[in-house]
């Protein structure tokens, strides 16, 4: 099978050729129709995640047909399934028993310690598999697998932190925040677009997904937002979302890497601020976001690319040269 692979951190993906995988006794063969492009796997090949062992298969956002099953998984071949982030658990740590798999200590991850999407087949463990219907293109489906998932994730997070949470900043405006953004407008409240300073193109795209405001990072709001979601990886944005957020209000930070936050007055969190990370999902996320997405129309604005264009893609990726999300083609 075809399959671009991390052989060296800090160096592109090599293209290779390796045999079709076989499943294990809990675990499906997946033949792949399509796989997102996800900033974490940019870390991933950039070295700045915890003990990355190489080579990997990178990609969590994966799409395609159950084509082969291992003894005890329960998943029938022809099924349409999606692969996401959190692909195995212990179930015996303390936080898998409070209902806490994301924080799990021993979790495997797909695409990272686990090999993922960028490839014609991968397998995964059936019970971390995501059932996803059969009419909705494999390249729409891909980018909630991971970007919508966390999305989802940082909202539901920033409920619970604001008790009235009507005027939520998006700090990085890429394929996260433009599937979240959908979900905000729906439900009737507001959402106002930091992007990278100067970015007309990403902040017309704002406006045109409904945003009652877009500018860049650089820019200050009139008013206070009740909580700001921070996607994009830059540590500086915290204090400038902490300083646009009202009292109680709370700064949500959705990534999984994330560069150093710098120093700021206690002013910037006084008045019962909060600041709050976002570790992965849970499988009970990925039910919850897909009953969801059967009541909302959300469409994910993708850029296409061959698989053998994956460096491509990640590198459109890290400058910003796309608005939405990167989704490669495995089978057309």
């Amino acid at each position: 099978m075809r399959a671009m692979i991390l052989n060296t951190t800090g160096q592109p993906l090599e293209p290779v050729e390796l045999p079709v995988p076989q499943p294990g006794k809990n675990e499906v063969l997946i033949r792949v129709t399509a796989c997102g492009v996800c900033r974490t796997d940019l870390h991933l090949v950039d070295g700045e995640l915890p003990d990355i062992h190489v080579p990997v298969i990178p990609g969590h956002e994966i799409v395609g047909e159950v084509v082969d099953a291992g003894p005890d998984a329960l998943l029938e071949p022809g099924m349409r399934v999606g692969i996401p982030w959190l692909g195995w658990t212990c179930g015996d740590c303390v936080f898998c028993r409070i209902h806490k798999e994301n924080l799990c200590e021993h979790a495997r991850f797909t695409g990272y310690q686990l090999d993922g999407g960028y490839c014609e087949y991968t397998t995964a463990d059936y019970r971390y598999c995501i059932p996803v219907d059969k009419v909705t293109s494999a390249e729409q489906l891909a980018p909630l697998l991971c970007a919508g998932l966390i999305g989802y994730r940082c909202l539901k997070i920033a409920d619970t932190l604001c008790l009235h949470n009507e005027k939520i900043g998006l700090f990085g405006f890429g394929a996260a925040a433009h599937i979240l953004a959908q979900i905000i407008i729906h439900r009737g409240s507001n959402f106002f677009a930091f992007t990278r300073p100067h970015d007309l193109d990403a902040q017309q795209f704002a406006y045109r997904l409904g945003a009652t405001w877009a500018g860049g990072s650089d820019q200050v709001l009139p008013d206070r937002l009740d909580c700001a979601i921070i996607f994009a990886p830059t540590g500086n944005l915290v204090p400038c979302a902490l300083h646009s957020v009202r009292k109680g209000g709370a700064v949500v930070c959705g990534g999984i890497h994330m560069s150093d936050i710098p120093s700021f007055p206690y002013a910037s969190l006084w008045g019962e601020r909060q600041i709050s990370s976002v570790a992965n999902l849970t499988r009970k996320d990925g039910a919850e976001f897909f009953e969801v997405l059967g009541q909302i129309p959300v469409q994910t604005h993708i850029h296409r690319y061959p698989l053998s264009e994956a460096n491509r893609a990640l590198e459109d990726l890290r400058y910003g040269r796309l608005n939405g999300a990167a989704v490669l083609m495995v089978r057309e």
